[in-house]
């Protein structure tokens, strides 16, 4: 379990090592230069992949519709969870009120007709 425990600590640290190194973590300008670079890298393997599968892979997206993307699904998670947080405490006295419920209907005797 140490042992496992420290495997996984040692990739995420070399994730991150490695990222900073290659300049994820850098200026925007960095960044999208390491987005081409990829993009460059893996067009190649696309082709041959598209020519074994028997569908259309869509394009990878440009770098302005990436950031859009990006940019779009995260504010979507934010606004999502801060609709979760207002409609908590909602939520809670639901819960409460069906669990108050059901203890109740399990607190009641059985009727002489279900016995039947």
């Amino acid at each position: 379990m140490v042992i496992g425990f420290f495997v996984r600590a040692g990739l995420v640290v070399g994730a991150v090592y490695y990222s900073k190194k290659s300049g994820v973590w850098g200026t925007p300008e960095e960044t999208e230069k390491i987005y081409n670079d990829i993009k460059e890298t893996l067009r190649p393997h696309a082709k041959e992949l598209e020519k074994k599968l028997p569908f259309e892979i869509p394009a990878l997206p440009q770098t302005g519709e990436a950031r859009f993307l990006v940019k779009h699904y995260y504010n979507e998670g934010v606004k999502k969870t801060f609709h979760f947080i207002e409609m908590l405490p909602c939520y809670t006295g639901q819960l409460l009120y069906k669990a108050k419920t059901e203890f109740d209907k399990f607190a009641q005797p059985p009727s002489p007709t279900a016995e039947k």
